[in-house]
C-alpha cells in the first residue's frame, strides 16, 4: 500500500480522482483531493474533495444524500491521479445524471460499446415496447415457461459442448445461456446490481474460509 506521502500532488496541493462506479464500472466524476480531503476520504470511507471554486473541502452527499462509500482507492504509475471505486447512494451529477459524463461528442459507427448494464437496459426496453420481429419479445410475449425452457436448453448445450472440449462452441452456447439468463433477470425484475452483490458477498465468505484454513 502507498503511503499519502508518495502521491504527488500538484503546485496547487492538488491530485485528480477519477470516481468509478464500482458495480457499473461507470465513470462518475473527474474531482480533486487534496492532503486532508484523502485522509477524511480514507478515514470516512467516503469521497471528500477540494472543491476549487468554493476552495473548501466538500463531502460528496453531505447536502444532497448522495454519499459515495469507497471500496478502493488506486494510483497511475506515476502517482499523481487516483481511481476511486465506489457505491454511490444517488447520481453524480448535480443535475441529477447518474454520472457528470452524459454529454456525447463521438461514437464510432465501425465499433460498437458492448456492456451488460447496455444489454440489461436492451431487454428492459424490449420487455415494455414490445417491437414486432424481435426474438426477445417473442420470449416475453411466450411467458416466464417459455424462458426457462431456453435456459434449461442453453444449460445441456453449455455442457455438451465443454464435454467435447469444443472451446469455440463453448464460448458461443455461454453466451447464448447468459443472454437467455439475462431475459429470466428482466422477465422477474432481478437487477444486474442485486447479482453483483449477490456474488459479491460470497467473495467475502470465501475469503474469510481461505483465511481461516491458512491460519489452521
Amino acid at each position: 500500500m502507498l503511503n499519502i506521502d508518495e502521491l504527488k500532488f500538484d503546485e496547487k496541493g492538488l491530485i485528480p480522482a477519477i470516481v468509478v462506479d464500482a458495480i457499473t464500472k461507470q465513470v462518475l466524476t473527474l474531482a480533486y483531493m487534496n492532503r486532508e480531503s484523502l485522509s477524511i476520504s480514507m478515514e470516512k470511507e467516503l469521497t471528500c474533495f477540494w472543491s476549487r471554486s468554493r476552495q473548501e473541502l466538500w463531502l460528496k452527499g453531505e447536502t444532497s444524500g448522495n454519499y459515495q462509500h469507497i471500496v478502493s482507492i488506486t494510483a497511475d504509475c506515476d502517482n499523481d491521479a487516483l481511481v476511486v471505486m465506489v457505491e454511490p447512494d444517488g447520481p453524480a451529477c448535480h443535475t441529477g445524471e447518474v454520472s457528470c459524463f452524459h454529454n456525447p461528442v463521438f461514437q464510432s459507427q465501425n465499433r460498437q460499446e458492448f456492456s451488460y448494464e447496455g444489454l440489461y437496459s436492451l431487454l428492459e426496453g424490449r420487455k415494455k415496447d414490445l417491437p414486432e420481429g424481435s426474438y426477445t419479445t417473442y420470449l416475453f410475449q411466450k411467458g416466464l415457461d417459455k424462458i426457462l425452457k431456453k435456459v434449461g436448453e442453453e444449460c445441456t448445450e453449455v455442457i455438451i459442448a465443454a464435454k467435447a472440449e469444443d472451446r469455440a462452441e463453448t464460448i458461443y452456447e455461454i453466451a447464448d445461456l447468459a443472454y437467455h439468463v439475462m431475459v429470466l433477470m428482466t422477465q422477474q425484475g432481478i437487477t444486474l446490481e442485486e447479482i453483483h452483490r449477490e456474488l459479491a458477498s460470497r467473495h467475502i465468505i470465501d475469503h474469510k474460509i481461505k483465511q481461516e484454513k491458512m491460519t489452521k
